[in-house]
């Protein structure tokens, strides 16, 4: 991605805050990032395999390395239980 992302440690997630917007525009944008954590959560039970997410909370852009333990239908769930809000996420890779 070519905006800024300030690169945080997945165990200060918790302590941001994060809004209710989503931050893609572009439905074909919103099924393919979904598509993108699908196979990063594929990767993380099988092969422990860490994946950057670009996300955004309330004060600006972030990236996390990490691995994705679980998936719902509103949230990606990291390693000891710290969750980002899959409609504040811009991209994994």
């Amino acid at each position: 991605m070519n905006l800024q992302f300030e690169i945080i440690e997945k165990e200060n997630i918790p302590q941001l805050v994060f809004p209710n917007e989503e931050v893609l525009q572009d439905s074909v944008a919103i099924n393919e990032r979904f598509s993108d954590l699908n196979r990063a959560l594929s990767l993380g039970n099988l092969e422990h395999s860490k994946i950057k997410i670009y996300f955004e909370d309330d004060q600006s852009r972030k990236v996390v390395e990490t691995t994705v333990w679980g998936l719902t239908d509103l949230r990606v769930i990291l390693k000891q239980g710290n969750v980002i809000p899959i409609n504040r996420i811009h991209k994994s890779v």
